[in-house]
């Protein structure tokens, strides 16, 4: 009998090229699926249950066994230092954490402020260029933070860059660049070995198709 496997995802752009990419590895996976709002989807014919999660939370999920397997952004992985492992780059919703701010402005001599929804990876960042700064936490809208005097610079996901320039803001330096990561519990890596292979070598099957499509 074939093994269950709970596989953590995040809703928006991940989670919609994450299934694009199932299917193409040949998963069986229902049209409504896409457009569901329930937060665990059972798929019987692949054996699969999907929890749908906030993007931070995916690898706590991985790491507690309650999700076998995860999709989630290296950035999240950089952020959250989760007990799991990475078991494959899907190459898909590439991205770049950066530091932005308002054009022509220098930072404080004196603790300049830096505002972030990741300020584990900020704060290693500027202690590695050897600055000292006050990490803010913030949930969302990080662009406002330069706009409004909280901090002298913002860490955040860029893109295309358009919400930046939507708001008066330039980058000022590129940190990492970001895609999305299969992950998987360890526990769970020994003992559903056989099937999460399975699914590693059908993904990494279409991830080497699409490069030779590009």
């Amino acid at each position: 009998m074939k093994d269950w496997l709970t596989v953590a995802m995040p809703k928006g752009r991940i989670f919609t090229e994450a299934v694009e990419m199932l299917r193409m590895a040949g998963f069986e996976l229902p049209p409504e699926f896409d457009d569901s709002r329930k937060l665990i989807i059972d798929v019987p014919e692949e054996c699969f249950r999907f929890i749908l999660a906030k993007p931070m939370d995916v690898p706590t999920y991985v790491e507690y066994g309650v999700a076998d397997l995860g999709i989630a952004g290296k950035d999240v992985m950089l952020e959250e230092e989760r007990d799991v492992y990475e078991l494959l780059d899907l190459q898909i919703s590439a991205c770049y954490l950066a530091v932005a701010g308002l054009p022509h402005t220098q930072m404080n001599d004196v603790a300049p402020k830096i505002a972030t929804k990741y300020p584990n990876v900020a704060a290693a960042y500027f202690r590695e260029q050897g600055e000292q700064v006050e990490i803010i936490k913030l949930n969302g809208s990080i662009e406002l933070a330069p706009l409004i005097g909280l901090a002298d610079r913002i860490v955040d996901i860029v893109s295309t860059g358009r919400t930046l320039k939507e708001n008066g803001l330039i980058e000022y330096e590129d940190i990492v660049n970001i895609t999305s990561r299969l992950i998987v519990n360890p526990v769970s890596y020994r003992m559903k070995d056989a099937r999460i292979s399975d699914v590693v070598e059908r993904l990494t099957e279409v991830i080497e198709q699409e490069k030779v499509v590009k």
